[in-house]
Order: structure tokens, then C-alpha cells, then sequence
């Protein structure tokens, strides 16, 4: 997949910044299709060119850029919006408006190939791909709010959820969040993609792939399941294990 990209900054420096960013970036492909110096313009050009991703500034002079995020999630097929800014205090509103990820300047050439890259899972998930299509999670996330900084974690992504003390860790293949909730909360919004393994966690149904007996001396005989992604094996419950062996057969 190749992104068609487009700028919109008020300054020239800085959109010539990112465009000497994106040429870096190795995965994915990307395409500057055009720039805009304000809100209008990168309206304007989206309507008539089209673009995958915008790459937008917040402060900007006359329309800024979260009234533009805004207008653009009234478009039939919107492009998706990564937020590019000098300002961190803007985040949450910008997860608000369905913000794949927000930048902070100066932008660091791997940050941005990350928010690349979550991109192009949402629109590889938008166009029916077959992990989407898999698990049903289509652009739902979470906000996972660390150490000062803002991150939309899609559930697509998610292997498992696990409490922990007051928190709960958010753990993709990638590595693992600490994300601030309760876990009956995510149960009950989310069971269509997660099934409860044990009173502490909850597993993607979409990464079962064994349900297993062992012997554990203290404990004796029990269950754990086996999910794509990770090593780590999650206990089952008794209770729980029917439904988990449901999980796998669907």
C-alpha cells in the first residue's frame, strides 16, 4: 500500500520538514500528493485531489486545525488525521475527532513512521482485510494515556487485557500499555471481540488457538490458553472454560 499524504501547515519549514521525513520513512510507501498553508486550502485540494492521511497542524490562522478534523468526519469516506504540533495539550480533544495519533514538534523520523503504520492497519481494516473481517473490531480503540503523552491503541491489535493492582495491562504483539479502567467496563463494551479466561483477564477471541491442561505443583491441575502474538500463557478458570473453548471453535 502506498498513503497519499497531505500537508497542511502554516509554515513552509515545517512542511517542508515533514517532507523530508516522510522521504525516510521506509514502511509504508507514502506519496506527498500536496501541500496547504491553511484549512481552506487542505479542504479545498482534499475535495478535489483526495488523500488517505492529512498531516495537520492545529495552529493555524483563520479555520484551525481541529475545526478542519472536525468537518472532515462528516465526509462520507474521510481520509484519516494525524495530528502535527508544537502544542501537547490538544491530545485528548484530537482522539476525540478519531485522531489516528498525535505528533508533537519536533517530529522524530521513527514516531512518524510509526503513526504511518497505524494508519495503514485502519484503512487495510476499512477495505475488508481479512484480520478485520476476522475479529470485527473495525476502528475500535482505546486512549492510552502515558507518561505525558496520548496513544490510540486499536483493539484489532489488543492479545489481551489483564488487571493489575489498579490498572490494566493492554498487551498488543508489539509490546504492553498500561491503560487506566476498569476490566468488567471493557467486558461489557467490548465481549464481541474478548471472552473472559480467568476474574483478572480477558483475551482476544480472534487469538485463541489452544486450550491446554498442565500440572502445576502448587495448584495442581488446571487450564491455560495459547494466543497468537505472545509466548505467555493466561490460567483459565474453570468457570470460564467452556466458554473459552467456545472462543476456539468459532
Amino acid at each position: 500500500m502506498t498513503l497519499k499524504i497531505l500537508i497542511v501547515d502554516d509554515e513552509p519549514l515545517a512542511r517542508s520538514r515533514l517532507r523530508t521525513l516522510l522521504s525516510e520513512c521506509t514502511e509504508p510507501r507514502v506519496d506527498v500528493v500536496g501541500e496547504a498553508a491553511n484549512a481552506v486550502q487542505g479542504m479545498e485540494q482534499i475535495q478535489r485531489t483526495g488523500c488517505d492521511l492529512v498531516l495537520l497542524d492545529v495552529h493555524m490562522p483563520g479555520v484551525d486545525g481541529m475545526a478542519l478534523a472536525a468537518t472532515l468526519r462528516q465526509m462520507a469516506s474521510p481520509p484519516a488525521v494525524v495530528f502535527v504540533t508544537a502544542y501537547a495539550e490538544h491530545a485528548v480533544k484530537a482522539f476525540d475527532l478519531e485522531a489516528v495519533d498525535y505528533l508533537t514538534k519536533p517530529v522524530r523520523r521513527e514516531r512518524l513512521q510509526q503513526a504511518l503504520q497505524k494508519v495503514e492497519r485502519l484503512l487495510s481494516a476499512a477495505e475488508g482485510g481479512a484480520h478485520s473481517e476476522a475479529n470485527g473490531a473495525g476502528g475500535e480503540s482505546l486512549i492510552i494515556q502515558e507518561r505525558g503523552r496520548s496513544e490510540r491503541v486499536a483493539l484489532a491489535d489488543v492479545v489481551y487485557l489483564k488487571a493489575e493492582l489498579k490498572y490494566i495491562t493492554v498487551r498488543t504483539a508489539q509490546k504492553e500499555h498500561i491503560f487506566d479502567g476498569a476490566l468488567s467496563d471493557l467486558e461489557q463494551r467490548y465481549s464481541h471481540l474478548f471472552v473472559r479466561v480467568h476474574r483478572n483477564a480477558l483475551v482476544a477471541r480472534r487469538a485463541v488457538r489452544a486450550v491446554e491442561k498442565h500440572n502445576d505443583p502448587v495448584e495442581g491441575e488446571g487450564w491455560t490458553v495459547r494466543l497468537d502474538g505472545v509466548e505467555e500463557r493466561l490460567a483459565v478458570s474453570r468457570r470460564q472454560l467452556a466458554a473459552v473453548r467456545e472462543a476456539l471453535m468459532s
